[in-house]
């Protein structure tokens, strides 16, 4: 009987160890604890099909290698580890090879040149451990076309499909940042409107340098831009269409006009006007262009970011002593304040430090700000009640933040030392993954696109 027994536990225990047991689908998890690991991904030179541009191929495959390994959740697997060197996109793949070299994700693509003079590239995402082709859009690949010269584009594409397929963030690749490139001594330094794609290709200049430029800030159409410009001596905003390469000066206000921003639906810029030492926020209807004061203070009030609904606007003031960040219903109507009671204008920062240059997050939930405090600056976040604030970067001179369109990634610039030249970084809201952003000169003023369409 115990023999009997023993039989039976062990034919079951066999019978376990055989089953083949079930896989979770593999899912990356953004927000990692202090031991996080990146997501191990392989990602071979895409096969040519119907041509011989090989170089092209493997471009398109280094662009979205780039832009994964960038985020810092993946890991690019070295290609003199694969095994398995016969794929193809119309095939399942060997998983036992690529569960030997502990890979996670498999992307396998194809590139073809089409008859007509155009491109298409294809991809399928394979999720190792699960044995099985990952869905995206419900389909279990995606095809993209385009011509030759736009395959950046195609790149990005493919890059954001994996990464919102395997985060659930939305996507943020293909995009571009505007940004002040700058040249020359410092104290005559010559300061352009420049624009490049997200991972810091196709850099041009978009304006000659004759005046100097500030703060450059995207339209949600992303082919529109809004700045401070000193053309005529005197700090104004102006707007400057990216697809005709116009300027256009926003108003003739007396005084200063800066820190110009657009509204959530594009169709109004915000603005600081500086008139007789005074300074106050302003919003501007760019269909009627009639004007709306927005503060009536004897302090400073600067630097308006506007909520995504539209209802809020977050901005610095010295009202209460020193540089810290307040938020005013957009109608001007009294708001309930975090530290209790009703309104015009509620401040949110109360810790040690200054604080300048909010701006709201597309999430609604966030607003990165520039902090100094004890001869450093920092770039962080808070909540919009005033809680939960929390510093990304340190150094000794970090400013000027604006968000990615999925509210993921924070760009800014940093002078590491004294003397030292900016440079664009960006950090994600982990803290975790700061990236320097390549740029040809030194650069300043980082804005970032809505998703291209």
């Amino acid at each position: 009987m115990t023999r009997l027994l023993l039989a039976l536990v062990m034919a079951f225990t066999a019978a376990i160890g055989l089953a083949p047991t079930a896989s979770a689908e593999l899912k990356v998890l953004v927000e990692g604890s202090g031991n996080f690991q990146p997501t191990p991904l392989a990602i071979p030179d895409f096969e040519v099909r119907g041509g011989t541009n090989t170089d092209l191929a493997r471009q398109i495959a280094d662009v979205v290698r780039n832009d994964l390994e960038s985020t810092g959740l993946f890991e690019m697997q070295n290609p003199a580890s694969f095994i398995q060197k016969d794929l193809s996109i119309d095939v399942q793949p060997r998983f036992a090879d690529w569960k030997i070299i502990k890979t996670d994700g498999l992307v396998v693509g194809a590139f073809e040149e089409l008859p007509d003079g155009k491109i298409a590239v294809s991809f399928r995402l394979w999720d190792v451990y699960a044995g099985d082709v990952m869905r995206i859009n419900g389909q279990p690949g995606r095809r993209l076309t385009t011509t030759p010269d736009n395959w950046r584009r195609i790149a990005h594409k493919i890059a954001d499909s994996i990464y919102t397929r395997l985060t659930g963030e939305d996507p943020y690749f293909d995009t571009r940042i505007v940004y002040i490139a700058e040249t020359g001594p410092k104290l005559n330094r010559v300061k352009r409107l420049a624009i490049m794609d997200s991972d810091g290709a196709n850099q041009q200049y978009l304006t000659p340098g004759t005046n100097t430029v500030l703060t450059p800030r995207f339209s949600p159409s992303a082919q529109e831009i809004t700045y401070m410009s000193y053309e005529g001596g005197r700090p104004r905003v102006y707007l400057f269409n990216i697809e005709t390469g116009r300027q256009e000066l926003l108003g003739n206000f007396p005084g200063m006009t800066f820190a110009p921003r657009f509204s959530r639906d594009g169709e109004s810029v915000l603005m600081t006007q500086a008139e007789h030492g005074n300074s106050d926020l302003y919003i501007m209807n760019l269909q009627t262009r009639q004007s709306r004061r927005l503060t009536d203070h004897p302090a400073i009030d600067t630097s308006p970011s506007m909520s995504p609904d539209g209802r809020a606007i977050v901005f610095t003031s010295d009202r209460g002593g020193s540089p810290q960040l307040y938020i005013m219903n957009t109608d001007g109507s009294p708001r309930t304040c975090p530290s209790g009671g009703r309104d015009v204008a509620c401040r949110i920062t109360f810790n040690k430090g200054q604080y300048s240059t909010p701006v709201w997050s597309p999430r609604g939930d966030l607003v990165a700000f520039t902090k100094q405090l004890g001869g450093k600056f920092y770039i962080g976040v808070i909540g919009t009640d005033g809680t939960g604030e929390r510093l990304l970067t340190e150094a000794y001179l970090d400013e000027g933040p604006d968000w990615s369109p999925n509210g993921r990634v924070i760009v800014y610039f940093r002078e590491s030392r004294p003397g030292a030249g900016p440079q664009l970084w960006s950090v994600d809201l982990s803290g975790r993954n700061e990236h320097r952003l390549q740029t040809q000169t030194e650069a300043s003023d980082p804005a970032w696109s809505p998703l291209l369409q």
